[in-house]
């Protein structure tokens, strides 16, 4: 009797171990299945991150040389515009961000409705700082207030967008395959700006007018000049203006069509979000600024993005000005864009290969022979095309590689202090917070510079003062910078060995709470 209740007991137990093993796998394949993406689903998210690069681009490039040479603001006004939108954009961030966080979770999802909102109002706004309105006493609050509309609105679409990343899927694996795909196409997007507006732009060139120097040398031809080519300024200045309102079209449409391909192929879920108490604001800045090794990232990679940001917000301005090259400088920063484009894999590889810290050195100061050849080197196109080529190589580099370092603090920070969650989001918007903030300083300086050195408008030739200033601008103060960042970046701590072992640790961590959770499942199915 015993034996056969023994034996009872024995069968049932392998019965209930059968089962239990069963329900687990049914568990797990049943997670896999709800939790991975399509293709179509990973194209089109990475499709909504295309409108932030292609109006970054258009706007970095050609708004300096737009409000100086179409709108033909005093170059201190457009300091003033360029300032304030940049600086307003790095306030909005933390903002947005804060606001996301708390908003409630409705039908379409926590993050959609703020996507969805602020694209139309977005799109008008970005429309409105291409045109130029039919007054001369209110334009510059005009370009104030519709730059920093359109800075609120789209950091209303790409904050929400950069943190659905946690909502679509719960799969670690799936998000890194999404995000690889959204890095594709916000590169190509970086592309499309340049080349929509640079090209547009390019065939409605507004006729110069003859500098100072030319001036004084020949007054006769200078009168002469204006009054047979004064109807004809006039009537190409106009299409000019129409050149940049058709360019600011097409990127609208774009726009919108991205938003719209986002929100029908892309599905947000409550319950693939963190749900982490979100920490508080004072706290989160006081925790971000005395974390070491994440000051000392950020305050390196700031002022190597600072050159080259110095470089983007200048170049086509030097092309134009400084090297004569008007008919040319959009296709100039094409190539700079696409070779920017296909060097990424390049670094991909390298920092693979070498290590993240070294591919930084080894970017940034790729770029230094080249920024000092473009102003040595006497006028010449090709020397200028090779230059753009070699210097978009390093540009990749400058943009790539801060976003590829910043979840080696992050996880750094995490294994210093397993109790604390929730902190991802605040280290990526500081970042962006002093990015721009750098960016806008850069701008508004690099802009006031020209003021001082005597630009002139629409000038066929600037004063010396203003080509050594774009000289400066382009090539001294970008070496000086790059230098200082990377002597800020030697004293960074976490080296290949250590990250390696920050990874190995947390991956120990997740696989305990995995087996926690997996646990739990099986209990409660049984």
């Amino acid at each position: 009797m015993a034996k056969g209740e023994g034996a009872e007991q024995y069968s049932n137990a392998s019965l209930l171990n059968k089962s239990v093993s069963s329900d687990a796998i049914k568990l797990a394949r049943k997670h896999e299945h709800r939790n991975r993406l399509s293709i179509c689903n990973k194209i089109c998210y990475a499709i909504g991150g295309a409108p932030y690069q292609i109006t970054g681009c258009a706007l970095g490039f050609f708004l300096q040389l737009y409000l100086l040479d179409v709108a033909q603001l005093d170059p201190f006004y457009a300091s003033i515009i360029l300032f304030v939108g940049r600086a307003w954009d790095a306030v909005t961030d933390p903002t947005v961000g804060f606001l996301v966080s708390r908003s409630p979770w409705t039908r379409f999802g926590r993050m959609m409705p703020w996507i969805l909102l602020s694209t139309p109002f977005a799109v008008m706004s970005y429309f409105l700082i291409w045109y130029v309105p039919p007054f001369e006493d209110g334009k510059v609050f005009w370009y104030i207030f519709f730059y920093c509309i359109f800075q609120t609105l789209q950091t209303c679409f790409h904050v929400p967008y950069s943190a659905l990343t946690m909502f679509i899927t719960s799969e670690q694996k799936e998000r890194d395959s999404a995000t690889a795909y959204r890095m594709t196409v916000e590169v190509l997007g970086t592309v499309l700006g340049t080349a929509i507006q640079g090209q547009i732009v390019g065939m409605a060139h507004a006729p110069c007018l003859p500098g100072p120097g030319e001036i004084v040398a020949d007054p006769t031809n200078y009168t002469a000049f204006v009054s047979q080519n004064e109807s004809d300024h006039s009537i190409s200045l106009q299409h000019t203006r129409n050149a940049y309102m058709i360019a600011s079209a097409v990127i609208c449409s774009m726009y919108m069509i991205c938003a719209i391909v986002l929100f029908c192929g892309v599905r947000e879920h409550e319950a693939t979000g963190i749900r982490s108490k979100p920490m508080p604001f004072l706290q989160g800045i006081k925790m971000v600024m005395g974390y070491g090794p994440y000051a000392k990232l950020v305050m390196g990679f700031l002022f190597t993005s600072l050159a080259f940001m110095l470089l983007e917000g200048n170049f086509a301005l030097f092309c134009s000005s400084t090297l004569g090259f008007r008919n040319d400088f959009q296709n100039i920063l094409l190539v700079i864009m696409l070779s920017a484009t296909l060097a990424i894999p390049f670094w991909q590889w390298f920092l693979t290969r070498f290590g993240k810290k070294t591919a930084a050195y080894v970017g940034s100061l790729s770029a230094v022979p080249f920024m000092i050849m473009v102003v040595c080197v006497q006028k010449n196109l090709i020397v200028t095309y090779f230059v753009s080529f070699a210097s978009g190589v390093a540009v990749a580099a400058a943009f790539l590689l801060p976003w590829s370092m910043l979840p080696d603090v992050v996880d750094d920070f995490q294994v210093q202090n397993p109790d604390s969650t929730g902190h991802e989001a605040i280290f990526y918007s500081f970042y962006v917070f002093f990015t721009k903030f750098a960016s806008g300083i850069s701008l508004g300086v690099s802009t006031l510079s020209l003021d001082f050195a005597g630009y002139v408008t629409r000038g066929c030739s600037q004063p010396e003062e203003v080509d050594l200033t774009l000289k400066l601008l382009v090539s001294a103060a970008p070496v000086v910078l790059i230098f200082i960042g990377l002597g800020i970046l030697y004293t960074y701590p976490i080296n290949e060995e250590k990250r390696q072992h920050n990874r190995k640790i947390l991956q120990e961590l997740r696989d305990e709470e995995d087996s926690e959770t997996d646990s739990t499942e099986v209990t409660e199915m049984i």
